[in-house]
């Protein structure tokens, strides 16, 4: 993300123009975009016009709009947001409040050092999922489906053209989407031996074809096991030790062993993990106990602006308390996870058992 011009107080009005760079930007945009802001942007209409022959054309013109925010989504699959709001004149300025979490925001988002740095491969026979992890997105860049005959008797040749076929499908997929000059890593994970065969040929072929981008970048590609090629599977990848090593600097690796942290205790010490808005309201508020605070960006999302406020006022006044905060992305396998249970939960410093009297 690219910061044009930045005015504005922090918990007070102004503005802010950015110029998105790439897909995870769009989602950054999302998160800052809230009901009754006021955007300016750059949109494309058809308009006719009168041709010399009498008649009319449509010709596609840019225009400047600002318009009163009434709704936001976003397509994760096509990385696409959608504003939806009613024109207006120039205003002074396009967000009343500026709390903490939107100047975060903007500070990740045109951070440069911060891109995606991850990619995972999940496969297995005639089935693959080509996922790029960014600092805030899982996207899925590729699906790739074959089908394979049975490997035996007369049909084993059937069976070993299918599997090259589908690994040549795989390869081209891994060369239009993947950057090494952002991924640092790649991880290729199958149950059996699917990515054992896989990455042989990936090698073969490239020694034959002289492919130097995956000559350049092999200590790069990294093997791990996995139940599926399913995208249920990325979290036992991105949970392996070996795995977790290698990203072990990245946004959703961090979340991945904070959430590994709490079920953790959830299973071994329950009275010392909590989940609900109010047990961890009240274990902070009435005791101070919050010693790391799980939380996904949907809540923040609410709106509701005295919501939204109520959790950003929560999660300021943990980390005053030098409590440690994961913010957890709902397009990350951990973010989904975490949302499964109300989207907020808590290691505490002490155990208190009398939050199980208390209804969630």
């Amino acid at each position: 993300m690219k910061l044009v011009h930045r005015n504005l107080v922090r918990n007070g009005p102004g503005s802010v123009k950015l110029v998105p760079e790439e897909e995870d930007d769009l989602w950054h945009a999302y998160n800052l975009i809230a009901i009754g802001d006021n955007l300016q942007a750059v949109t494309v209409r058809k308009v006719l016009r009168e041709v010399a022959s009498g008649g009319r054309d449509a010709e596609r013109v840019k225009l400047k709009l600002e318009i009163v925010v009434e709704s936001v989504d976003y397509d994760k699959e096509g990385s696409v947001l959608r504003v939806r709001g009613k024109n207006i004149t120039e205003n002074d300025h396009v967000k009343e409040i500026w709390d903490w979490l939107a100047l975060e925001t903007i500070q990740q988002a045109c951070d440069p050092a911060a891109s995606a740095d991850l990619a995972v491969i999940l496969m297995q026979e005639g089935l693959a999922h080509l996922f790029l992890i960014g600092r805030s997105i899982t996207a899925t860049r590729a699906r790739i489906e074959t089908s394979i005959p049975r490997k035996h008797g007369p049909a084993i040749a059937g069976y070993e053209t299918a599997l090259k076929k589908f690994f040549e499908h795989v390869l081209q997929a891994l060369l239009k989407h993947i950057d090494f000059e952002v991924v640092q890593c790649v991880v290729i994970a199958s149950p059996g031996f699917t990515k054992d065969q896989f990455r042989d040929y990936l090698f073969l072929e490239a020694a034959r074809r002289d492919l130097r981008v995956i000559i350049e970048n092999k200590q790069r590609l990294v093997l791990a096991h996995a139940t599926s090629g399913y995208k249920h599977s990325l979290k036992e990848v991105l949970d392996t030790p070996g795995v977790m090593a290698l990203i072990k600097d990245t946004k959703a690796a961090q979340e991945v062993r904070a959430l590994q942290d709490f079920f953790n205790m959830l299973t071994n010490d329950p009275a010392r993990a909590c989940y609900g808005p109010k047990h961890v309201e009240i274990a902070h508020e009435q005791y101070a106990a919050v010693q790391t605070l799980l939380i996904t960006d949907t809540l923040f999302r609410n709106t509701d602006i005295a919501t939204r406020q109520k959790y950003v006022n929560l999660v300021e006044n943990v980390k005053k308390s030098n409590s440690t905060v994961h913010i957890f992305s709902s397009m990350h396998v951990s973010g989904e996870q975490l949302a499964q249970l109300t989207g907020i939960a808590a290691i505490l410093r002490f155990p208190l058992p009398q939050l199980e009297d208390i209804e969630m």
